[in-house]
């Protein structure tokens, strides 16, 4: 079911395990923001700030309004009502060759930022746009993508190989913020843990990360705070562990065995047992 509005406490700002330099500046800031499709409040009232290093994940149910929270934050929507800045700049006022070196977005349909007859053309355009060193964008599809021929056509890729080559062309400029909208649909085991290793690197070099998903492991495995919406209105935010251990229905598997401890994943369960930090 979906979670109350009273519970679990929201304790907004909080993470799970603060970043270091959590007293700078943040990345994003959104104030009292409201947006309005047709006759729909696809958002009211959301506040959130995203300090550097800081793994931020948007869960709710469908038509919750974690997209469009994305879309308001790279620039696409015009907020209704409220305010949100991203390095300093308004996003729906700034130019996007200005404000793709403030904020990244990996969409859910990642052809739609494929153009390219080929691998190698998508990362010679994605090293150009980001003024990066050639082969920096190749590097990451050999990261993300082990094994794809320069010559690969985009449309062969499966779904989750195209999302790996779209994530590496959001990665090439290096955004301080980045967003990713359900970023392991489609991808295999292996593919997931190369993605949550490259997305840890980022964040602790000091770019943010938010992820709008349903994918409850990725987000006990990543997340240092978990913000949850309901019909466009944040209804709990806080450290990964207290969020979904008091919100069942975005608990990941161990959470729901062991709760209410907060262990979150194998990996937690296995440093305690052995005596060593988590």
């Amino acid at each position: 079911t979906e979670p109350s509005r009273a519970e679990p406490p929201r304790a907004a700002g909080a993470t799970a395990a603060a970043p270091a330099g959590g007293a700078t500046a943040p990345v994003a800031t959104v104030t009292g923001l409201g947006v309005r499709r047709d006759r729909v409040e696809a958002l009211r009232r959301v506040d959130l700030r995203v300090s550097p290093g800081e793994t931020v994940a948007l869960m709710g149910r469908n038509g919750a309004g974690k997209s469009t929270l994305l879309a308001a934050l790279v620039g696409m929507i015009e907020p209704t009502s409220g305010a949100v800045t991203v390095g300093g700049r308004t996003p729906h006022r700034t130019r996007p060759r200005d404000m793709v070196r403030e904020v990244g977005l990996v969409p859910q349909e990642p052809r739609d930022l494929l153009y390219a007859d080929t691998v190698a053309a998508e990362c010679a355009a994605a090293d150009r746009d980001a003024g990066a060193e050639p082969g920096a964008c190749r590097a990451l599809v050999a990261e993300l993508l082990p094994g794809i021929q320069d010559g690969t056509h985009p449309r062969d890729l499966s779904e989750g190989q195209r999302l790996a080559l779209a994530l590496a062309v959001v990665l090439t400029g290096r955004p301080p913020l980045l967003l990713l909208d359900e970023p392991t649909r489609g991808l295999d085991y292996a593919a997931k843990a190369r993605l949550v290793a490259v997305l840890r690197g980022l964040a602790a070099q000091g770019h943010a990360i938010v992820l709008a998903t349903h994918d409850v492991e990725l987000a006990a495995d990543l997340a240092h705070r978990v913000v949850i919406l309901a019909d466009g209105e944040v209804v709990a935010d806080g450290p990964t562990a207290e969020v979904v251990v008091s919100s069942p229905a975005f608990a990941p598997q161990v959470a729901k065995i062991l709760a209410p401890q907060h262990w979150l994943t194998v990996t937690q369960v296995r440093e305690a047992l052995d005596g060593t930090p988590a």
